[in-house]
């Protein structure tokens, strides 16, 4: 109440304050502030509102209530939507726009714990031979695409790291990658093998030959500017369709922490090149290892 006039608060108005305080104060990724806003956008659609005001503890519990009866949420997906709001009910009432986190009291299911899904060591050889052999127009996209691949399935990283990658942030010579602020804003150094050495080599001359001078690591074709979303996006529709393998970004990073392990990687030098916040994120691996563990059951004595 002001002067006797009561001042009605608009969630979209509130949700933008709140995103630049997420983005800006707390240092939360885009990724996480693209998340916050279709949810609380979802919420409010949903329930037809459009005022802070108007939400309540009833209506928060039907909103997750029906979710999983009617909608058939998954744990993954309860869980997603419940952070978001907490977060941002949490920063409403620290303003002053609600007295109560109508958020906080909501039972969350058990979340599934499923094995990474991952490609076998053929797949991933059969990706990388396809990538180098497809019939391209131009030398460059060859190499490039080699060195992309080879990026995935050597060092683990994930899409966005490999887009913000800078040309700076690679030293072929001395066989380490630079990944700059990574999820959850760390930065961590991953070693180059001598096999993805190889295939960066050969990108870089291209590279050189297209005399690309932008910042970015992996560059365009027909700009002077980094590889972006869109065009990776349509790099890995190309060669699932000419590999025949069926797999994701994501998937390979799985791959290529499966296939460290296999090969003798210890737990903890895995989690730092994997950027993992706690080694228990790392463990999964383990457990989605066939190889590994039927490696580490032959040592038992009476074997």
């Amino acid at each position: 109440m002001l002067h006797g006039r009561v001042i009605i608060m608009y969630i979209e108005l509130l949700a933008e304050r709140f995103y630049d305080y997420s983005l800006f104060i707390k240092g939360y990724s885009k990724d996480t502030i693209k998340r916050y806003r279709n949810t609380i956008k979802f919420f409010c659609r949903y329930n037809k509102i459009e005022r802070i005001e108007e939400v309540n503890q009833q209506m928060v519990r039907d909103f997750f209530f029906k979710g999983r009866s009617e909608r058939n949420w998954k744990p993954s997906s309860f869980i997603s939507y419940q952070a978001a709001l907490l977060v941002f009910f949490r920063w409403c009432v620290a303003n002053h726009y609600i007295k109560t986190n109508f958020a906080e009291d909501i039972e969350v299911p058990k979340a599934e714990k499923r094995l990474p899904a991952k490609l076998t060591k053929q797949d991933s050889l059969r990706i990388l031979e396809v990538a180098y052999n497809y019939p391209y127009d131009r030398q460059f996209l060859r190499c490039r695409n080699h060195a992309i691949f080879s990026m995935f399935l050597f060092a683990g990283l994930r899409k966005t790291e490999l887009l913000k990658l800078r040309f700076t942030d690679v030293d072929i010579e001395n066989l380490s990658i630079f990944v700059r602020q990574g999820k959850g804003s760390k930065d961590r150094v991953i070693p180059m093998s001598y096999t993805l050495a190889q295939s960066l080599k050969r990108y870089v001359t291209e590279r050189n030959r297209l005399k690309r001078t932008c910042p970015e690591f992996y560059t365009s074709l027909t700009t002077n500017s980094g590889l972006s979303d869109a065009g990776l996006k349509h790099l890995v529709t190309q060669m699932r369709k000419a590999s025949g393998v069926k797999f994701t970004i994501h998937k390979l990073r799985h791959t290529f922490a499966t296939l460290m392990l296999e090969g003798g990687c210890d737990i903890f030098s895995l989690s730092k090149m994997m950027g993992h916040s706690d080694i228990k994120t790392t463990t999964i691996y383990l457990a989605a290892s066939a190889e590994h563990l039927r490696g580490q059951m032959m040592k038992h004595p009476l074997n």
